[in-house]
């Protein structure tokens, strides 16, 4: 197969970053990922000369979702500004022809209830205007996270089926993630799809840390504790478009990429 691959890159030029890694897609952020100020379109000619530029060049465009979204919080001071935010990010990516955007599935305290978390997805997907696919991707850590393990993600696809737009809402599976939060990554595919119908995206990662440690720590394939012949089976069977989030910058990524592209080819 032809492999649809690309990583995730800074966002002031994601053409020229793709090229520069011989690929044909770039994820990135739109403004501070750390923050809840709204979306930041940096390239040089505005949103409607990086949607015009980027369908010239072939070059796929993702946007990943600010990391302090959390729609399934129960405190109003997170979870309100959240969905503002993740509609802003939508709206963005739309003037740019991004193909979806990313956020994290987001989490609960401990001793808080998970169906509440559930249903505030419902609640946000409901009120959203999605002109371009959202994609839920899952996560490493939290034992009340909202898309860890396979429960979750059944109860989340559950509630969200049930909102107003749910069949706009995609899936991200990332391996690294997968991995340390305690899925197999010989049997995820399936089973991520017999639950969500889909895979969207995969972000392929390496693992700094063991299986089901619960930590989020990205590395380049072959230095982290993930089976290479695995993620290429799972990057495979997904037969979805492939994002590395490994470090390196282009070196590393483009590294990263080529092993992929030759064990999947």
């Amino acid at each position: 197969m032809a492999l649809h691959i690309g990583a995730h890159v800074d966002q002031e030029d994601p053409i020229a970053e793709a090229k520069a890694r011989g690929a044909t897609l770039s994820q990135f952020f739109l403004g501070d990922p750390q923050s809840y100020k709204g979306p930041v379109i940096r390239y040089a000619g505005g949103a409607e000369a990086l949607k015009s530029d980027a369908e010239a060049a072939g070059v796929d465009l993702y946007v990943h979702a600010p990391y302090p979204i959390n729609v399934a919080s129960l405190n109003n001071r997170i979870r309100i500004p959240g969905r503002k935010l993740l509609q802003q990010h939508l709206h963005a990516a739309a003037e740019i022809g991004a193909k979806g955007v990313i956020v994290h599935g987001g989490h609960l305290g401990k001793d808080e209830d998970a169906a509440k978390g559930f249903d505030n997805w419902r609640k946000c997907i409901d009120g959203l205007e999605m002109p371009v696919p959202l994609l839920i991707e899952n996560t490493a850590g939290g034992d009340n996270a909202m898309a860890r393990r396979l429960e979750a993600i059944a109860q989340l696809w559950e509630a969200i089926g049930q909102a107003e737009g749910g069949d706009t809402v995609g899936f991200c599976l990332d391996t690294c993630h997968a991995f340390a939060g305690g899925n197999d990554l010989t049997t995820v595919v399936d089973q991520v799809r017999a639950i969500t119908g889909r895979i969207d995206l995969i972000h392929a990662n390496d693992s700094r840390d063991a299986f089901d440690s619960g930590a989020d720590r990205h590395t380049n394939f072959g230095s982290g504790t993930l089976d290479g012949d695995e993620v290429a089976a799972l990057v495979r069977s997904a037969g979805a478009p492939v994002v590395c989030e490994t470090p390196g910058g282009v070196e590393g990524q483009k590294a990263d990429i080529d092993w992929l592209r030759s064990q999947v080819a």
